[in-house]
């Protein structure tokens, strides 16, 4: 007997998502399946980091159905979504610069012992994490502000990765690194699928997704327009769905209106 396939870890459905009378997110779907990395495309305001964030629960969905291995859920707060297992690296990194490494990976999850932080402990766990990454930082007693982009970004990943996540999130994370920095970076992605993560990468870089991505979602005006595999898809289809020169999803739904009359 054949064993059934494993449901997706994160499946939407319809999702929408507005901020009073804007809204930014309309009919999305999405699914992400464990060991795949899933690009997220789209010019400035398409409804990329909006959607990190309703995954994150930081933006809860207004709307639409979440499924999370296979069970509804609603992705009501950060806490939540965390302790289903998804973890978020945010563009900005939120990092305080005059903690160091480990004060990093560990803030607001601090081990106490008698009510007294266990720094042995949490430097044994932070060397850990970082010695499974494939970025060196060379002391984790540094101070975050003495790293480079590519060093802070794998602090950021190390603090995600605490949880044990199955999914993670990605936004923009190769924006203020150097080419040599994002190779770097894009080979711990690749490692990270291959233990078997979830990832949604959020790019507008072609060359990053093509490089790491199995598909692309491409968002404009906070809806679908299309998802295709990074490995067949050409770059100007791609492209094409970016800026509306193909509106896949967008124009039908548009021709659907005008059918019904609205």
């Amino acid at each position: 007997m054949t064993q059934a396939a494993a449901p997706p870890l994160l499946t939407l459905s319809g999702v929408v998502k507005s901020f009073g009378a804007v809204r930014a997110l309309t009919d999305i779907d999405l699914e992400i399946r464990a060991g795949e990395v899933v690009a997220v495309m789209g010019d400035s305001g398409a409804g990329k980091s909006t959607l990190v964030k309703v995954i994150a629960g930081v933006e809860p969905a207004d709307g639409g159905t979440l499924n999370w291995k296979g069970r509804a859920v609603q992705l009501s707060s950060p806490q939540h979504s965390q302790n289903l297992g998804i973890s978020a690296v945010y563009q900005d990194l939120s990092l305080c610069d005059n903690l160091d490494v480990v004060g990093n990976v560990f803030l607001g999850r601090e081990i106490r012992r008698g009510g007294v932080l266990d720094e042995m402990a949490m430097g044994r766990r932070t060397r850990g994490l970082l010695d499974s990454l494939s970025i060196r930082v060379p002391d984790a007693r540094v101070p975050v502000a003495s790293l480079s982009s590519d060093q802070r970004q794998i602090v950021a990943i190390a603090r995600a990765l605490l949880r044990e996540p199955d999914l993670l999130l990605l936004d923009e994370p190769t924006q203020a690194m150097s080419t040599q920095q994002t190779n770097k970076f894009l080979d711990l992605v690749e490692m990270l699928r291959d233990r078997g993560l979830g990832i949604v990468f959020i790019s507008h870089t072609m060359g990053d997704i093509k490089a790491v991505a199995d598909r692309v979602a491409v968002l404009r005006l906070g809806r679908n327009n299309g998802v295709f595999n990074v490995h067949t898809a050409s770059q100007e289809l791609i492209v094409s769905a970016i800026t509306g020169a193909t509106d896949h999803a967008v124009a039908h739904r548009s021709t659907e209106r005008k059918e019904d009359g609205v």
